[in-house]
C-alpha cells in the first residue's frame, strides 16, 4: 500500500471526529514469551490500517482544532548499541514515506508534546481504541493511559475510537481487495503443492509442510490462522489444529489454511480424498456441501440481509440431507451443520465491523463456507471461497482452485497440471 491509502484512512476518520479533540493511538508491544524471548510483534490492526507502519512502540497523536487536524508519529530514538543486536528502528524518513504523516518525533517528546497540547489548547475530547473482548481481558496501552489521563485531565471526555475504525475496515478499497488476492493465490499455490504431493499414510503435519514450504518461498511471513490439516474423523472438529495424526488410506482430508500478506489475510477451506478417489458416499456428501456453496455465493448482492445467507445454507445442506436419509427432519441438520456460513475477511481472518444485522453492501468481503461433518462416518467436509460484494452483484476471489469431484480426482491422479 502507498502512503496515500492511510492518508485517506485518517481522512474519513477525522471526519468523526468532534472538534477539539486528541486523539492517541498506539502499535502495541510483543509480549514477554519466557525469559529473555518474547512473542514475535504484530501491530495493533487499527493502528496499522492509519499508519502502514508494523513496528513496536510506535504512538500516532492527531489533534483537531477548529477543524484543522495535524498529525504526528513518536518513535524510537536509534540506538546504536541495540542495532548489532536486533537491528535498527524505523528511521523519521522511513516513517514519513510509509505514512505520509510530516511531523516525526522521538518517544521521549511523546508526554511533554501532550502536555503542551493540553495547556495551550481548550482540548475537550480524548479518543482512544479501548477495544476489549472480554472483562478478563489484560490492560492495553490505550487502557492505561486512559486511567492516567482521566486521572491528571479530568475535564477531558473520552470516547473509544474501535467501533469507528471498524466501520471504516469494513469496506475495502481497490487495493485491500488486490492485496487479499494476493495472499488467496498464494494460498492456492500452497494447497496445489501439498495435493500434489499427498499420499496414504503421511503424518497431517507432513502434509502441511508442504503448504508452508510455498508460503516461505513467496515471502509470506504469517499465517492468516493456524492451519487445520485434519484427516478423517479429526475433520469432525471445526478447530482441530493438532495437525499430528496419520492421514490413512481412504480418508478425506479438510484443509482450513490462509497466508497473510501485507497483514491481509485470505481463508480458504478444501476438502480431498487423500488416495486420489472419492468413495460413493463421500462423493455424495461432497456434492451437498458443494451445491450450497455455489448456490449461496449466487445470492450475494447488495441490499441483501447477511443474516440470509445462513439460512439459505441450512435449508439447502438440509433438504439434500432429508433426500438421502441422513436427518428426518429440517431441525436436524444441526447436528451435522454447526457452524455460520460466513464471517467479514481483511485485516483480520474473522475481520471487524458491524456486519452480521446489516445488509451486505459494495467493498464488503466475506467467506462462503458451508460444511457438513458426520462424526459417525468420519466425514467432515467444508469447502469455502472468498468473496467481494460488487456494485451488482459478487465477485469470488479464490476462483484459481476446482472444485468438482471429477477436477480434483483427475488432478490427482496427474491428468491435469493444475488444481484449475
Amino acid at each position: 500500500m502507498k502512503a496515500a491509502f492511510y492518508q485517506n484512512n485518517r481522512k474519513k476518520l477525522h471526519e468523526k471526529l468532534k472538534d477539539q479533540s486528541l486523539t492517541v493511538m498506539f502499535a502495541g508491544a510483543a509480549p514477554q514469551k519466557s525469559a529473555d524471548e518474547d512473542y514475535p510483534f504484530i501491530p495493533n490492526r487499527n493502528f496499522y490500517y492509519l499508519t502502514g507502519i508494523a513496528e513496536p512502540k510506535i504512538i500516532l497523536v492527531m489533534t483537531k482544532l477548529n477543524n484543522k487536524v495535524e498529525e504526528h508519529l513518536f518513535i524510537e530514538k536509534a540506538d546504536p548499541f541495540m542495532e548489532k543486536w536486533i537491528g535498527k528502528t524505523i528511521a523519521k524518513d522511513e516513517a514519513k514515506e510509509a505514512s505520509g504523516i510530516e511531523s516525526i518525533k522521538e518517544l521521549d517528546h511523546f508526554k511533554p508534546f501532550l502536555q503542551q497540547q493540553l495547556f495551550l489548547n481548550q482540548l475537550e475530547h480524548l479518543y482512544l481504541d479501548l477495544e476489549r473482548r472480554s472483562w478478563e481481558s489484560p490492560q492495553t496501552a490505550a487502557s492505561m493511559f486512559a486511567e492516567e489521563a482521566a486521572s491528571k485531565y479530568p475535564y477531558l471526555q473520552c470516547h473509544d475510537l474501535y467501533q469507528d475504525i471498524c466501520e471504516l475496515r469494513l469496506f475495502k478499497t481497490p487495493e485491500e481487495v488486490e492485496t487479499i488476492k494476493k495472499a488467496a493465490r498464494i494460498t492456492s499455490e500452497g494447497i496445489k503443492h501439498l495435493i500434489a504431493n499427498a499420499k496414504p499414510g503421511m503424518k497431517e503435519y507432513e502434509l502441511e509442510a508442504y503448504f508452508n514450504f510455498i508460503l516461505k518461498s513467496r515471502g509470506v511471513k504469517d499465517f492468516a490462522f493456524n492451519t487445520i490439516c485434519a484427516s478423517g474423523k479429526n475433520a469432525t472438529v471445526l478447530h482441530y489444529v493438532d495437525n499430528n495424526d496419520t492421514a490413512n488410506d481412504g480418508e478425506l482430508v479438510l484443509l482450513d489454511l490462509g497466508a497473510q500478506y501485507d497483514y491481509y489475510s485470505s481463508d480458504i477451506s478444501y476438502t480431498f480424498p487423500l488416495n486420489g478417489k472419492f468413495s460413493d458416499r463421500q462423493k455424495l456428501f461432497y456434492n451437498i456441501v458443494l451445491k450450497a456453496l455455489r448456490e449461496v455465493t449466487a445470492l450475494i448482492k447488495p441490499g441483501r440481509n447477511f443474516s440470509e445467507l445462513n439460512e439459505a445454507t441450512k435449508k439447502i445442506l438440509a433438504e439434500e440431507c432429508q433426500q438421502i436419509g441422513l436427518i428426518e427432519n429440517p431441525e436436524e441438520i444441526s447436528k451435522y451443520y454447526y457452524h455460520g456460513v460466513s464471517h467479514s475477511l481483511g485485516l483480520d481472518t474473522h475481520d471487524v465491523g458491524s456486519y452480521r444485522n446489516r445488509v451486505l453492501e459494495p467493498g464488503m468481503v466475506l467467506t462462503v463456507e458451508p460444511g457438513l461433518y458426520i462424526e459417525e462416518e468420519a466425514i467432515g467436509i467444508r469447502i469455502e471461497d472468498d468473496v467481494l460484494v460488487t456494485e451488482d452483484g459478487y465477485e469470488v476471489l479464490t476462483d484459481d482452485l476446482v472444485r468438482s469431484v471429477e477436477d480434483i480426482e483427475a488432478f490427482m491422479a496427474g491428468k491435469t497440471e493444475e488444481v484449475k
